[in-house]
């Protein structure tokens, strides 16, 4: 356990830990084709950000990024093959983090909130385009900003 996650339940913290999952299948997924650049993109995320995260967040990647490939395969594994089955439950758990964020350390809750849709974007972007145009699809750039997570920097001071 990290120490900015001492205040969660544990149901919280393995949540809050699996969110670089949930929003790399959710982005990977969203035009229904998880392919192997994207899966890719994800991986190599995990281990840079173990390395090279915003110093508040390296403690929570070594964490996140134990046995993240496999855990990422065993997740979608475990998910619908369908984007339009699968992407509501994602969808669900991530909603989940909106009442869990305002538990942790403001400045926190806001590199988190940064790193993991820098994430979205980096994966969005994996698949590429023609020529780098459209690199980004349609379904990936409906999921892109993360709107179902609120934005911590919003929330008044604690």
């Amino acid at each position: 356990m990290i120490p900015e996650f001492k205040d969660l339940s544990q149901e919280e913290a393995a949540l809050m830990f699996k969110v670089p999952l949930l929003v790399s299948i959710l982005i990977a997924g969203a035009d229904n084709d998880i392919d192997r650049a994207e899966i890719k993109e994800a991986v190599t995320l995990s281990r840079v950000k173990q390395n090279k995260a915003r110093e508040a967040l390296l403690d929570y990647y070594k964490e996140a990024g134990k046995d993240f490939e496999e855990q990422l395969m065993d997740m979608i594994k475990e998910m619908p093959a369908d984007a339009s089955k699968r992407n509501p439950l994602i969808i669900d758990k991530l909603v989940g983090i909106n009442a869990i964020l305002p538990k942790l350390d403001k400045t926190f809750a806001i590199k988190f909130y940064g790193s993991i849709k820098d994430i979205a974007k980096k994966i969005a972007e994996a698949s590429g385009g023609l020529l780098g145009y459209m690199a980004v699809g349609y379904e990936e750039s409906k999921l892109i900003g993360l709107d179902m997570i609120n934005d911590p920097s919003d929330r008044k001071a604690q």
